[in-house]
């Protein structure tokens, strides 16, 4: 039976995603519909030793639609905000490049995914955090964000333009988003099932 996504109701949209991405954390071996962890990472093209450096509970339960923390401008000393952080592997990632003197806070609203991310702390960054919220109420300052990431978050919130208000009040002014996410070309044919599964594709 199809599932009628439930973008006319934000609040069971976001409960669905958040259901979804819990499970994964949980659960990440287990099947999914969507793709996750070591594999699906390499296959975005993170290099097999820099995952290999990475703390696993954070690769084992990742997932996004691209590497964008790979080609994002990170420069030494930088405070970064990862939005919708998940099991943190691009925290991690972002750590490496901003170095001892960055900051990295990563943020997102499943605590099943932010339970992965925390038990992969290390002392080698003491100044990463993760904190559970939604991406449209960001619980930073304003102008207080160098670099800021999302990877594969819009698609999953309906309301999309209070996450880019929100982006844009904690990101200093001369600041930069890097954001990889999935488009539609062209609508969908009316005769394409609209489903969870589909949702998350």
């Amino acid at each position: 039976m199809s599932v009628r996504i439930p973008w006319s109701r934000p609040e069971l949209a976001h409960d669905a995603v958040r259901r979804a991405y819990s499970r994964a954390a949980a659960q990440p071996d287990a099947t999914h519909p969507f793709p996750l962890g070591r594999g699906f990472a390499c296959s975005l093209g993170y290099p097999v030793e820099l995952l290999s450096d990475c703390p696993p509970p954070c690769v084992d339960a990742f997932t996004g639609v691209s590497n964008v923390t790979m080609i994002a401008d990170i420069p030494p000393g930088a405070t970064v905000l990862d939005a919708g952080c998940g099991a943190g592997m691009d925290a991690w990632i972002a750590a490496r490049a901003a170095g001892p003197l960055g900051r990295v806070i990563g943020v997102d609203f499943s605590q099943a995914m932010l339970t992965r991310a925390r038990a992969s702390l290390r002392d080698a960054y003491p100044l990463m955090l993760f904190c559970l919220a939604a991406a449209d109420a960001l619980p930073i300052a304003g102008a207080s964000i160098d670099v800021a990431v999302t990877n594969g978050l819009f698609n999953l919130n309906p309301d999309r333009d209070a996450i880019f208000r929100e982006l844009a009040r904690v990101v200093r002014p001369g600041g930069v988003l890097h954001a990889a996410e999935l488009i539609l070309k062209e609508p969908l044919p009316a005769t394409e099932p609209v489903d969870e599964r589909a949702w998350f594709a």
